[in-house]
């Protein structure tokens, strides 16, 4: 009786582990659009934006603005998930002591990422919005020098 009760709690603890586990991945599942190339081209230059995957709970992506030959803009980004919890670190090169800035998901659609930092001086929102499988806006926003701001960017896959 006591092995056949000690072999059935361990089967209880070994699935339901290997369901925590897929649990515990679905929010990185459900970021699986923004893996990609994306690119926006316009009169003040081009900024692109290259996503991947590391692995089941890591993606990582590197973010350039290209005006004429000079890089001016460079960050490093990654979209992160540990336990329940999705976050998005940033690293911008010149900014911050080169040391990333982390950003926690708030909200979340099967087509919108929100990710919030209120104690970030600048932006403190980053919101990626699939408009369709070959298009994303990016939306930042926050208060800047006392007042309301944001930036949006029409990104298109370019492969």
């Amino acid at each position: 009786m006591f092995q056949k009760t000690t072999l059935i709690l361990l089967l209880l603890t070994i699935f339901s582990c290997k369901e925590s586990d897929a649990n515990e991945l679905e929010k990185m599942k459900a970021a699986n659009w923004i893996l990609g190339n994306w690119e926006n081209k316009s009169v003040d230059g081009n900024l692109s934006e290259t996503w991947k995957k590391v692995n089941d709970s890591t993606f990582e992506a590197q973010s350039y603005f290209i005006k004429e030959k000079d890089t001016l803009h460079f960050e490093s980004i990654i979209l992160q998930q540990k336990g329940e919890e999705l976050t998005y670190s940033t690293m911008v090169k010149g900014q911050n002591e080169d040391k990333a800035v982390a950003f926690k998901l708030t909200t979340t659609t099967e087509k919108q990422l929100v990710f919030e930092n209120p104690k970030h001086d600048y932006p403190q929102k980053i919101i990626y919005s699939e408009i369709n499988p070959g298009s994303i806006v990016v939306k930042i926003s926050g208060i800047q020098q006392g007042k309301p701001s944001s930036e949006q960017y029409s990104m298109k896959k370019i492969n």
